[in-house]
């Protein structure tokens, strides 16, 4: 089997959430499987670390598709063009863009359709694209792979499909995250938050991560408790608007850090230290980070909305993450308890036992050998 991939997420030293579920996921199938064949379809010069075998023929595409006239160029011209010349049997497209002009069957991995819910996080071009081309992948595609059931049941419900053809399969999370030792943390904290404890918030900067209520609940949890917490906040803005509602008084400045995007070895560090991770997007398709947290015993606080439940049970506390209120409190209450503390990294480090990119890279090799195959292409 001939298999096509688009690899255009795989960014050296700028990895996020699709590049990440890209790397996983695809480094396993070609890995595990030495007897089929893999086109990487990248839209610019790629680092050969991305090259995980003698059976994968990497092909960049032109032109870079960052914005929605050029994805609509590569994805309907280069790709289709590509998959006909290359002799492919199957696309996977693990951020859920497919052409729609190819009669090559598809997958579709859809992680979740924000855009259709909460459509002013977006600029006003991507979301109409979004909102315009998605239902059509969805109902293009021979198979959507998904990262929850919650997800599933959205995408069933807002683009009327048939549920037998969306398959819901967990994330995982890397090895790098692990319980670390005292030590460790100790080090990590002094290089992060000079020396102090402090809550972790890790995600791109996108509005539905939902930042801006996170900092005004720290700032309220600070107003009341005489400890010396601190949050810290990694990643990168994704939208230029995502920040602009952060309004953070002088007197509490110095209690929140911004580290911009991190490497995984580093980000473990940060996650293995910290007191806790404090999660509550409005909207979430999966949440990795909660399962990195699970792995390294970290406890959680999660918004209450979309898949952060069933993704992470019994390992954290919930809050409404409309109500900054609620944040705010369920703050107090983690760190006035430290047998709330222990429980949760207990339960979380139990619970990350459900989560493997093995397991997940196997399930996707199972949806794609239950494709059938054009043979007459």
């Amino acid at each position: 089997m001939r298999i096509a991939v688009n690899t255009r997420f795989l960014l050296n030293r700028k990895m996020e959430g699709f590049g990440w579920y890209t790397y996983e996921i695809v480094k396993r199938l070609v890995e595990y499987h030495p007897e089929h064949e893999f086109i990487f379809f990248f839209d610019r010069p790629f680092d050969q670390k991305f090259v995980f075998g003698a059976n994968v023929e990497p092909v960049v595409l032109t032109p870079q598709a960052r914005h929605p006239i050029l994805h609509y160029i590569w994805f309907e011209y280069s790709v289709r063009r590509a998959l006909k010349k290359y002799k492919a049997d199957i696309f996977l497209s693990p951020d859920g863009y497919l052409s729609l002009k190819t009669a090559i069957p598809q997958i579709a991995v859809i992680h979740d359709i924000n855009f259709e819910h909460n459509p002013k996080d977006l600029p006003w071009l991507d979301g109409r694209y979004y909102r315009y081309f998605f239902p059509r992948f969805a109902k293009k595609a021979t198979q959507v792979i998904t990262v929850s059931e919650y997800s599933k049941q959205d995408i069933v419900s807002s683009y009327g499909i048939d549920p037998n053809k969306v398959t819901a399969i967990w994330n995982g999370a890397s090895d790098h995250f692990k319980v670390l030792e005292q030590e460790e943390k100790v080090k990590t904290r002094q290089k992060y938050a000079k020396g102090y404890p402090y809550f972790l918030f890790v995600g791109a900067l996108h509005p539905r991560k939902n930042v801006a209520r996170l900092v005004r609940a720290f700032i309220e949890f600070k107003k009341e408790s005489t400890n010396d917490i601190k949050l810290l906040i990694v990643g990168t803005e994704l939208w230029s608007n995502a920040l602009k509602n952060l309004d953070i008084p002088d007197a509490f400045k110095s209690d929140i850090f911004f580290t911009g995007h991190l490497q995984i070895d580093e980000l473990a560090k940060v996650m293995g230290s910290a007191m806790a991770l404090t999660f509550v997007p409005y909207f979430e398709g999966f949440g990795i980070p909660l399962v990195e947290a699970m792995k390294c015993g970290t406890p959680i606080i999660a918004g209450n909305k979309t898949s952060l439940p069933e993704v992470a049970g019994d390992a954290a506390i919930y809050c409404d993450p409309y109500e900054v209120d609620q944040i705010k409190a369920k703050m107090l209450e983690l760190t006035s308890s430290e047998e709330l503390r222990n429980k949760l990294s207990t339960n979380g480090i139990k619970r990350s036992e459900l989560f493997s990119w093995d397991k997940s890279a196997s399930q996707v090799w199972q949806v794609l050998c239950s494709v059938p195959l054009n043979k007459n292409l």
